[in-house]
């Protein structure tokens, strides 16, 4: 039996946050059922990778699925949308608070359809009145949390280009959304589970700002080198790149023997961590020469054995050969109408020994379940012929 068998979930989501959140609780066996514009919502197109044009992150994050076309703000569509609510445990969708009311979907709105239903809404910023209706991507959160600030150059700042505060949250929401289907159980009673991309962000920066408050030490960017630790940064082997990172006073004696400069263990200069974060450019030489005449394999086993964190800076194409990698068996290959290859869907990353995820169902054409779900809402073939000719399916 799946951990949450018998759950239905009605996905109203858009883009990361909502869908994946969405995509976990299929993973660990809801029902979920993506209601699509007619023709297919926007989100659908970011990265085109088949035929018709869906998208790599479409692809990720909708596994699991089945999909209704669905036009919400006509009468006949807001119909259909609370007979679904009536038949869902958790209705998802990441939207602004005022467009959340405008659509019938905050909070107060589906109680009234289902009294125990539980909302997972995530926003950009929150629900306090002042920013409560302000729009954000992934790229926002991470620049107005100070991560952006510190990454690159000092007068250029580079924000991560993989949408990490998107899928934290959504990450948060899955939780939340456990969390409040738990205390179900007890209560009877629904409620709303929100996240923002604000507070996920705030939360990466965290110790950074808590820095900031106690020292006032105003950071800059170092490039790719840790400031409050080193050897930490990116180097170049004669092949190729890779990343290490030291950390502690026992894992830079092993790092100072591996280099062969046993020394600098006593230099007053490298005493603990924060000195030598502030001495990081020096160590970062020291490494440089080092790994230069490797390859990165050798560099990396020479880490390996020294139990020294590090790591190739993968290409995509180059993750997708890695044999560390392979070997964790991190995807469920599918196949998508359309594309021409296997799509490498990643797994879920909670692991469960009892009672695992699994990925069951490929990613939904649009309104590719539209007649099998209103069949299950009692409507005959003619009415729905009907509602397609009216554009509301």
């Amino acid at each position: 039996m799946s951990v949450l068998e018998g759950i239905k979930v009605l996905d109203l989501g858009r883009y990361i946050a909502g869908p994946f959140c969405a995509a976990l609780l299929g993973d660990y066996g809801a029902e979920v059922i993506r209601v699509d514009r007619v023709g297919g919502s926007e989100d659908r197109l970011i990265l085109p990778v088949s035929e018709e044009g869906e998208g790599a992150q479409f692809l990720q994050v909708n596994r699991n699925k089945r999909s209704i076309t669905l036009e919400i703000d006509k009468p006949e569509g807001q119909e259909i949308l609370h007979e679904l609510v009536r038949r869902s445990d958790v209705v998802i969708a990441n939207m602004p608070p005022r467009v959340l009311e405008k659509m019938g979907l905050d909070y107060e709105s589906l109680r009234r359809i289902r009294p125990d239903i539980v909302l997972t809404a995530s926003s950009a910023f929150g629900t306090a009145p002042a920013v409560r209706d302000r729009v954000a991507f992934d790229g926002v959160g991470q620049a107005i949390s100070g991560a952006v600030h510190l990454a690159g150059l000092p007068d250029h700042p580079m924000k991560a280009m993989v949408p990490v505060v998107d899928f934290a949250t959504a990450l948060s929401c899955a939780l939340g959304t456990v969390m409040a289907l738990y205390e179900r159980k007890a209560s009877g009673r629904g409620q709303e589970v929100g996240a923002s991309l604000l507070q996920t962000a705030l939360n990466f920066s965290s110790a950074s700002l808590i820095e900031e408050a106690v020292l006032q030490v105003d950071r800059k960017a170092t490039l790719n080198r840790a400031a409050q630790y080193a050897p930490s940064d990116i180097f170049r082997a004669r092949d190729g790149w890779f990343i290490t990172q030291v950390i502690g006073p026992a894992m830079f004696k092993r790092w100072a023997r591996m280099i062969g400069k046993p020394e600098l263990v006593d230099d007053p200069r490298f005493r603990d961590d924060l000195q030598r974060g502030q001495h990081g450019e020096e160590l970062s030489g020291l490494m440089s020469e080092w790994c230069a005449p490797l390859t990165r394999a050798e560099a990396l086993a020479r880490l390996e054995e020294a139990r020294i964190p590090a790591g190739a800076v993968n290409s995509p194409r180059e993750v997708l050969q890695d044999p560390a990698i392979l070997a964790a068996d991190p995807f469920k290959a599918m196949d998508y109408p359309g594309v021409k290859r296997p799509v490498p869907i990643v797994k879920p990353p909670i692991f469960l020994s009892r009672t695992p995820a699994s990925i069951r169902r490929r990613p939904p054409r649009a309104g590719e379940h539209t007649d099998e779900v209103l069949a299950e809402l009692g409507c005959s073939p003619e009415r729905i012929a009907q509602l397609r000719e009216q554009g509301v399916v």
